[in-house]
C-alpha cells in the first residue's frame, strides 16, 4: 500500500465515499452473454466493508460511466444512498451529491482507476486509487491499495478510513460479541 503524508488525517473526516464501477468495485473485465448483455463480478469482502461504512455512519455512492441493472440491483443490495449511472463525465453527479447531502469537499472520499477519475479525485479530501489504476490515478491517490479493482482493494481501503476515525476496533470487538455488525450478517447484506 502506498500512503501519502496526512492520508490518516484525510480520512478521518470522511463523510462519504463515491466509487467508480468497472475495475474498482468489479474487475473491470465486461462479460457479455449471448444476448448481449454485460455481466460483472464483484468482491464479497469489498462489499462486507462498504456495508461496515454504512453501518458506521457514512453515506455511499456510485458514480459510473456505464449504465447496467447489474449495478443498479448491486446498489440496491448494499443500501447505496446514491447511484450515477452513465456520467463518463462525472463532475456534474458529484456536484449534486455535494448539493443534496450538504458535504463538503474535504469530506468526501473517491475511489478511482482511471483517468475519468481524475477531475473528482483532484476535489476530494481523500482519494484513493485500486492497485492496477493508471499511473496518474495512482500519483493522485493519498492512498494506493496493494489490491487489483475487484479483489479486494475496496475493502482495504474501507478498513483504513475506519481505522482512521477510530471505529474498526470496536466493529471488530461487536463481531466478537455477537452484536449488530454480526447480525448484519445474517441479513445478507454484502
Amino acid at each position: 500500500m502506498l500512503l501519502r503524508e496526512g492520508a490518516e488525517a484525510h480520512a478521518a473526516k470522511v463523510r462519504m465515499i463515491i466509487f467508480d464501477i468497472d475495475g474498482v468495485l468489479s474487475d473491470g473485465k465486461l462479460y457479455y452473454g449471448s444476448d448481449g448483455e454485460a455481466f460483472k463480478t464483484f468482491f464479497v469482502r469489498d462489499g462486507l466493508g462498504i456495508s461496515l461504512a454504512r453501518e458506521n455512519g457514512i453515506k455511499l455512492a456510485i458514480i459510473t460511466g456505464r449504465k447496467s441493472a447489474i449495478v443498479e440491483t448491486r446498489g440496491k443490495e448494499l443500501k447505496f444512498d446514491a447511484v450515477y449511472q452513465g456520467n463518463l463525465y462525472k463532475m456534474k453527479a458529484y456536484e449534486e451529491l455535494k448539493a443534496n447531502f450538504a458535504i463538503t469537499d474535504e469530506q468526501m472520499a473517491y475511489i478511482g482507476d482511471d483517468i475519468v477519475d481524475l477531475p473528482i479525485m483532484t476535489k476530494v479530501g481523500f482519494p484513493a486509487a485500486v492497485g492496477d489504476a493508471v499511473e496518474e490515478v495512482k500519483k493522485t491517490a493519498h492512498f494506493v491499495s496493494d489490491f487489483a479493482g475487484g479483489y479486494g482493494a475496496v475493502r482495504q481501503i474501507v478498513e483504513f478510513i475506519l481505522k482512521a476515525q477510530g471505529k474498526w476496533q470496536s466493529i471488530i470487538t461487536d463481531y466478537l460479541n455477537g452484536g449488530s455488525s454480526a447480525r448484519m450478517l445474517d441479513n445478507k447484506s454484502q
